[in-house]
């Protein structure tokens, strides 16, 4: 409901439930709502629907006409759907409302041949994040070997005039499409056979191109709507408009503009507005509402009617001065006869809401809209990588002048979703050691991003284990001592671990390790060699002992380890070293413990 409560306004009305359709690309989202809306121009009387900016409005009767005797317009209260017609998730993240996503219910197309695919998953990612009700369509299914066309008939009477291996071949698709439905936490099944929609997914055969389904999604989606929804459908129909920003356009001869999704109240063409901005909310003048002539698609349509008012639920161009800044996804609220300071103060704290938490330290992130700026801090978030700035536009030299002062090389890296690089950044980027990841499938970025850190990480660890001691544990062998002392040349067996040149060697007596002398040469059959592995008889020249004093032929000898690098080893590289390697060196921790508990710790 409407904020406002003046006794001049109209009584509560029923609006018109906001349908988005996702999915991934090509599996004929845009070819779907054009077959709504096509068949909606055929069932309906001259201007019965209604187009407006980034959303078709196809009112109740023309819902019936549509679905046959599968929808009643007696049994409605409501008075259609409005489907938005930019299709995708993104504006699915940027269509905002108080309570989150603006969208009622969703359409999730999935092409029966393909099944699954990278932006299937994120859109399902979304829903599930925003908790909207959603129907999936499984299209494309006149592309099964034999289908047999009933043009615009429901699904159910065109089901049951296939051959039994066409039916067979589309129930095998659509089992795997509830099963990967499943593997995502969401119980579905085809939908005639849903009891309870709030609990299990409905799954409608369709196809964009044949009309057959068609009239069993709308009908679907009229019944979930009316019968879950209709308390959320009410509104303060005279009421001061509310809405959110869909995108920020120019427009010639009007400047920029916002295309505008208005779920609440009205908006008039002399109307004083507050919008969302990137830096302050913007307060300006309506300079005048356009709407594309009827039945014109939005995207191409130049030619606009100037209308006085519209009311919710609509789409609708906004031609006002001072929108430079306005950003996709943000709230559009009429001030009407409340405080200005008011509305500035609802805007900023609806703004407020969505502000991403950024940290001292971190990534810098960029994205298309304010929804999916929300849907990338989430995915991070949920990775554990830290955000140290956050903001809707394209990745810009100052984005890369912020990442390069980290001082984690892992969060020198800027992320965008869904926005371009601008050359000086690109530039800079490669001046300034910056790693730019772009991608339009959140997940597919977050990856990209994760894989660079754990590249990163190794190569790190693998300086550190080019630096640090490694154990070892060897032997002296019986008849193998070439040389006594200065430095002793003796053959030795490593029975576990990596004996490196230069590595100090110690004995262990009574309990406690005494030094004993210097790796200074390893032969392996003449050659030298850096380091021996468990296994390996090599010979070993050590300097510091004499053979037959301080060390003898059958002595097991130990690399002296110091207790920093075995602390290193044992919590931080325990998994990058060899198994061998690691036994090595909790054999020589266990001898060290035994007279101080703590080494190493």
């Amino acid at each position: 409901m409407s904020d406002t409560d003046s006794d001049t306004h109209d009584p509560a009305a029923l609006r018109t439930p906001i349908v988005a359709v996702l999915g991934h690309v090509d599996h004929g989202k845009t070819s779907l709502l054009d077959k709504i809306r096509g068949s909606a121009v055929i069932e309906g009387e001259a201007g019965a629907i209604t187009q407006h900016i980034g959303a078709t409005a196809v009112p109740l009767e023309v819902v019936s006409s549509i679905a046959g005797e599968l929808v009643d317009p007696d049994d409605f209260d409501l008075p259609g759907l409005l489907f938005i017609d930019t299709p995708g998730h993104h504006s699915f993240t940027t269509l905002r409302s108080r309570g989150g996503a603006l969208a009622d219910i969703a359409i999730l197309v999935v092409d029966v041949n393909d099944g699954f695919q990278p932006q299937t998953l994120e859109a399902l990612d979304i829903l599930k994040r925003s908790q909207t009700p959603f129907i999936v369509a499984a299209n494309k299914i006149d592309t099964v070997p034999g289908w047999n066309v009933h043009e615009d008939a429901p699904i159910t009477q065109t089901y049951e005039s296939q051959s039994d291996r066409t039916r067979q071949r589309l129930d095998e698709s659509l089992y795997t499409i509830i099963g990967n439905l499943s593997d995502q936490d969401f119980s579905a099944d085809l939908y005639w056979r849903v009891q309870n929609f709030q609990r299990n997914v409905g799954v409608v055969p369709v196809s964009a191109l044949t009309g057959e389904g068609v009239p069993d999604l709308l009908a679907v989606m009229m019944g979930l709507s009316q019968r879950y929804m209709k308390e959320e459908m009410e509104i303060d129909v005279a009421g001061p408009g509310v809405g959110t920003v869909l995108e920020v356009k120019e427009e010639k001869g009007f400047g920029t503009t916002i295309d505008t999704v208005l779920y609440d109240g009205t908006i008039r063409s002399d109307d004083t507005i507050v919008v969302g901005g990137l830096n302050d909310p913007i307060v300006t003048e309506v300079r005048a509402l356009l709407q594309p002539r009827p039945l014109a698609e939005i995207r191409t349509e130049s030619r606009f009617d100037n209308v006085e008012e519209v009311g919710a639920a609509a789409g609708i161009k906004v031609a006002a001065p001072d929108l430079e800044d306005a950003m996709a996804g943000a709230p559009v609220r009429v001030v009407r006869d409340r405080p200005l300071e008011d509305v500035i103060a609802e805007v900023e704290s609806e703004l407020a809401d969505i502000a991403v938490d950024t940290e001292e330290e971190g990534v810098v992130v960029k994205a298309d809209t304010l929804g999916s700026l929300e849907a990338m801090a989430d995915a991070l978030g949920e990775a554990e990588i830290p955000i140290v700035r956050a903001e809707v536009g394209d990745v810009a030299p100052r984005d890369i002048s912020v990442a390069s002062t980290a001082d984690d090389a892992k969060q020198r890296a800027v992320l965008g979703f869904s926005v371009d690089v601008l050359a000086d950044a690109k530039r800079r980027a490669e001046i300034d050691d910056v790693k730019l990841f772009t991608d339009d499938v959140i997940y597919q970025l977050v990856e990209g991003y994760t894989e660079h850190v754990e590249e990163i990480e190794r190569a790190q660890q693998d300086t550190i284990l080019d630096n640090i001691t490694r154990p070892s544990r060897f032997r002296v062998l019986e008849d193998h001592v070439f040389r006594q002392n200065d430095p002793a040349v003796v053959g030795v067996e490593i029975y576990s671990g990596t004996l490196q040149n230069n590595s100090f060697v110690a004995k262990w007596e009574d309990n406690e390790p005494t030094r004993v002398g210097q790796v200074k040469g390893i032969q392996e059959q003449g050659e030298d060699v850096d380091e021996a592995r468990a296994g390996e008889r090599v010979s070993v020249a050590i300097d510091g002992p004499t053979i037959g004093r301080q060390v003898k032929e059958g002595d097991l000898l130990w690399t002296e380890v110091p207790e920093k690098h075995a602390k290193i080893l044992e919590q931080e590289l325990a998994s990058e070293i060899p198994a061998d390697e690691l036994e090595a060196l909790n054999m020589y921790l266990e001898k060290h413990r035994k007279r101080d508990p703590f080494w190493g710790k």
